[in-house]
Order: structure tokens, then C-alpha cells, then sequence
């Protein structure tokens, strides 16, 4: 029998993506002003071996350049402003808040500098190939064993061979292991998603929220493995992820899921 989760987390996926542009220090402080319980963001080496808060391999799409983040320094890529795009979307499609049209990628230590007083968790995840799996791996456990929320954070990767690194390098930082709705069909048959999970000695399971079905959240509590799904935007997800037992969601409008739980909370 699955027990339900009375409050389950909302985590701004990217910070408060749909309120700033994602993967800033904007989309973060909204994200806390809007009071999320978390914050997601994704982490890549730059061509200095500094961890850099981006999602793409390029620039293309937050910036219109077709820069790879890799041949770009940490510092090249602090003068460069990601916000002309989100402005160019909220001007044309009239979603979010445009004020934030000048906004710049930010190193991971100064993502974690900037929410040292934050209480919520905070998911990290690692954007890597085969070539730079180990060397982003060191960097970013080296940034979070120094930050002052190291406790907070939970390193994921679709790459799983990333988990066994972080806790051999960062011993007591949390992982999860992170599966989208295209896993591997022979991955599948041969083995569930919480056995893998298990086996590569994740602490946590983070998936497509369509992955998020009776079956799994049975077989993660069985595990002792919390699940959290990402990235639901529907305020109805509040109701499911209560019933399925979920730990919580990632979306990019936490202000829409944080009202919807707390109408629910209201309503009990």
C-alpha cells in the first residue's frame, strides 16, 4: 500500500524558469520569493574547468549564439547576457516577468554563495559526456563539500556512473539517480528503474513525471527510496503527487503548485 504525502516539495525547476530566465541568480531569487521548498539547477564544465550554471551544451538557445560552453572560459561566459531571449519570449508570448532581461550565467560557486541561507534543498544536476564525466564530477563535489549547504544538496546525472564518484568523493552528499521517459527499452526489461537506482547506490529517484506510475512509487518505498518527478507544471500534480506519495515535483511555476497545495492544505 503506497502512503500519501500530505505536503509534497515544490522545486523550481531552473529556479522560477517561467519568471526569469532559467538557471540564474534571477530565476533563484524568485524561486525563494515565491516560497519553494527547493531549487533545481543543472551544472557543465567550462573550458577553464569551472562548473557554470547552463542546461544546453550551447548558447543557441538562451542566447541566440551558437557558442559551445566548453570553449568558453567561466569568466567569458559571466559577461554574457541570457536574458535577451527570455525578454523576446515574455514580450511576444506575455509569460513571466520581463524585468530580468539582464541576467548572466553564474559559476556554481557563486549559485551556492548566493542561496548559503536558503533552507530548501537543492538538486544539482550534472550535464556530462563519457570525456568529462569525472573531471565535472570532482569539481562540482569540491564546490559543494565548501559551500555552507552542502547538507541541502542532492547531485543527480543521467549518468549514472556519476553517483558512485560523488559519494566516493563527497561522502554524505546526497544523490539521485535521474531517468527521462525514453530510458533504454533493453535497460527496462532487464532491470526496474529502483533497482537500478539501487545498484548504482543512489539515495533518491528523480523521474519523468510519466514514468511516475503505482508500480514504481511500490517498489521505491520497498527500497526506502524517496521519488521525485520532474517536470510537472499542472497544479493538478499537487493532488496526484499527495496520493501517489510522492516527495515532490519539479516545475517551473512553483507560485502555481505552492498555491494549489495550499488550497488543498486549507480544504483538509
Amino acid at each position: 500500500m503506497i502512503e500519501t504525502v500530505s505536503r509534497p516539495l515544490i522545486i523550481a525547476h531552473r529556479g522560477a524558469s517561467a519568471a526569469a530566465p532559467e538557471n540564474t541568480i534571477a530565476a533563484f531569487r524568485k524561486a525563494i520569493d515565491a516560497g519553494s521548498d527547493g531549487i533545481e539547477f543543472d551544472v557543465r564544465l567550462a573550458r577553464d574547468g569551472v562548473p557554470v550554471v547552463i542546461h544546453d551544451r550551447t548558447l543557441k538557445r538562451t542566447n541566440k549564439v551558437d557558442l559551445a560552453v566548453s570553449d568558453l572560459t567561466s569568466k567569458e561566459l559571466a559577461a554574457i547576457d541570457v536574458g535577451n531571449s527570455f525578454a523576446a519570449r515574455v514580450k511576444s508570448t506575455g509569460q513571466g516577468v520581463s524585468e530580468n532581461s539582464s541576467v548572466n550565467i553564474p559559476t556554481l560557486a557563486a549559485a551556492l554563495e548566493f542561496l548559503r541561507d536558503f533552507k530548501g534543498e537543492v538538486f544539482v544536476e550534472l550535464k556530462c559526456g563519457l570525456s568529462d564525466l569525472d573531471p565535472l564530477t570532482v569539481a562540482v563535489c569540491d564546490e559543494v563539500r565548501n559551500s555552507r549547504i552542502a547538507p541541502q544538496v542532492i547531485v543527480k546525472s543521467f549518468r549514472l556512473a556519476v553517483i558512485p564518484r560523488v559519494h566516493a568523493h563527497a561522502p554524505g552528499v546526497r544523490t539521485a539517480a535521474l531517468f527521462a521517459p525514453r530510458v533504454p527499452t533493453l535497460l527496462r526489461k532487464r532491470k526496474h528503474l529502483v533497482e537500478i537506482a539501487v545498484e548504482n547506490g543512489a539515495n533518491e529517484l528523480s523521474v519523468h513525471y510519466s514514468l511516475a506510475t503505482r508500480n514504481l512509487m511500490e517498489k521505491a518505498r520497498t527500497h526506502g527510496i524517496p521519488v521525485t518527478i520532474w517536470t510537472a507544471d499542472n497544479p493538478r500534480w499537487v493532488e496526484r503527487a499527495r496520493s501517489l506519495g510522492l516527495k515532490a515535483v519539479i516545475t517551473n511555476h512553483p507560485a502555481r503548485l505552492l498555491a494549489r497545495r495550499e488550497e488543498l492544505t486549507e480544504n483538509e
